[in-house]
Parts: structure tokens; C-alpha cells; sequence
């Protein structure tokens, strides 16, 4: 199972990897799904579905399909390179409005967030998801520049406030503004702690767990749950370390630079109930 279609990079290696068999990848974002088949391109033994859907729905879809358990699971829980190089989806700094939205279906837009919620909510937003040390200072900009309309807007006025504490060799300082924004909008730890807390349950014994993760809220669940796992005998750990990126693949590829990769296999005994994910 593909959790994360995406470009469908992770599926085309999935699909040639296994040879045979069934490979089911999931993706919010029923754009990116127009062209999936054609973008794995899938052997004649490999049975391939795309669904649009959130994976935190997998185990009601798999269920309906006839699929109680899988022998892999890969979730790469970036942001689609799609999704970044299209301005009108609202993820960029230099153009677009501001949507973020994953799923185009979904009501609630950043446009929304930005515009209608009262400082101390945005303040906690942008602190609780962004990391963001300056989120008092920003929602404080923010409310009385409304309303804003697009990204550019929302960047500019966000590095007005933030640059001097931005002192990260190409980090955007309102990059930790916009990644709140992405990850409340898109509900996205509400998700991620869905998938861990029913991984151990699709799981096969002998099956495997890749995530990929690219900021400290995502890949901190992901480490204390996979270590946690392992100690109750439900996983054991393929990948004691966070894996990184080599530095050839970060020049190749700079959005590469904050990956985290961590892998587990299940355990043929023990730990048969659901594993909820660590909170710290």
C-alpha cells in the first residue's frame, strides 16, 4: 500500500520491485490520480488501484476491496512536487491564493484560517504546527493587515515581521507561517497518528513500514512509536537512526534536504492489538 501517490514515484519502484501481486496507493488529491496508471506503468502480474482518498481512511477501503492485511506500507509525508510547482493551489511563497487545500473537495481553505480566526487562535496554530517562536508577533500582522487574499501577500508581510530570526541558509522566513497553515488546513498529524495507531493491525508478520517525513512533528510520532512498538514486541526495527539523505541526492534534489526515513517489520508474535502513537 502507497499511502501517498504523489508524482507516483514510490508506486513505479513498488510495482517493478514486487513483480506480482496487488499494489493499492491512496492519494487525497484526486488530481494527482488522473494519470496514475500511466505514471506507474505497473508489470501485467501487478494488479494496480489508485483511490482518492486521505490514507486515514485505508482501513475502511481496503476492507471494502477485500483487504484485511498488506505485506508493505510506504507513506511519504511530504508535500507533492505537483502540488508545490502548481501556484494556483496555494502552497508557493511568490504567487497563488491562499488555499493549501490537498484534497480541492474539502470546505476549509488557509484563505479561511487567515481571515476569520481571532489572534490567539492564529497565534496557537502558527506556534503548535509551525514550530514558529515568533507566532504571537505574526498573528498580530496578520490581523490587522486583513484581509488577505494570496500567498505572496501572506509571505511577504510573515518575512516583514520574522526575517531576523530566520537565519537558516535558505530557509523562507515565512516558512514555518505556511507550513501551520498546511498542516491544520489538511488535518495532517490527525492522519498520521491514524496510520500508526492502525499499522500494526494491516500489517502481515514479516510485513514492512517506510515513512518519510520532513519535520520534527511528523517525525517525532513516527520515532517514539516505532521505538515504543519495538520494546512491546510488535515491531522489530529496521532502521535504529533516522535514515538521511546523501548529500549528492540533497544537491540533486534540495526539498530532499529535511527527509527522515524510518522503517519496522512486524513481528510474527505478539503485540496483536492496536499500538497508539506516542504523544511526545
Amino acid at each position: 500500500m502507497d499511502c501517498t501517490f504523489g508524482g507516483g514515484g514510490h508506486s513505479r519502484r513498488i510495482a517493478e520491485a514486487m513483480g506480482r501481486g496487488r499494489l493499492i496507493a491512496f492519494d487525497k488529491d484526486p488530481e494527482t490520480l488522473a494519470h496514475a496508471a500511466e505514471a506507474v506503468q505497473a508489470p501485467a502480474a501487478v494488479a494496480f488501484e489508485a483511490v482518492a482518498a486521505d490514507f486515514a481512511e485505508a482501513p475502511e477501503r481496503l476492507r471494502e476491496r477485500g483487504v484485511e492485511q498488506v505485506d508493505g506500507v510506504v507513506a511519504d509525508l511530504g508535500v507533492s512536487s505537483m502540488q508545490l510547482g502548481r501556484p494556483e493551489r496555494g502552497f508557493s511563497f511568490t504567487a497563488g491564493p491562499l488555499d493549501m487545500r490537498m484534497d480541492p473537495r474539502q470546505p476549509l481553505t488557509a484563505e479561511q484560517v487567515v481571515n476569520h480566526f481571532d489572534e490567539r487562535e492564529l497565534a496557537d496554530l502558527i506556534f503548535q504546527f509551525g514550530e514558529e517562536r515568533r507566532s504571537r508577533r505574526i498573528a498580530r500582522a496578520i490581523v490587522r493587515s486583513r484581509p488577505l487574499h494570496g500567498t505572496a501577500e501572506l509571505a511577504a508581510l510573515v518575512a516583514a515581521v520574522n526575517r531576523p530570526m530566520n537565519r537558516r541558509r535558505g530557509l523562507h522566513p515565512a516558512t514555518r507561517t505556511f507550513q501551520a497553515l498546511r498542516i491544520y488546513v489538511n488535518s495532517e498529524l490527525q492522519s498520521l497518528a491514524g496510520l500508526l495507531a492502525a499499522l500494526p493491525g494491516w500489517l502481515r508478520p514479516k510485513g514492512r513500514a517506510v515513512i518519510l517525513s520532513f519535520h520534527s512533528l511528523e517525525d517525532r510520532p513516527v520515532k517514539h512509536t516505532f521505538r515504543s512498538g519495538a520494546q512491546a514486541g510488535v515491531y522489530r526495527l529496521l532502521t535504529p537512526r533516522a535514515v538521511r539523505p546523501a548529500e549528492a541526492e540533497m544537491a540533486r534534489n534540495p526539498r530532499s534536504r529535511s527527509a527522515r526515513l524510518r522503517a519496522v517489520e512486524r513481528m510474527a508474535e505478539g503485540g496483536h492489538g492496536v499500538l497508539l502513537p506516542a504523544t511526545n
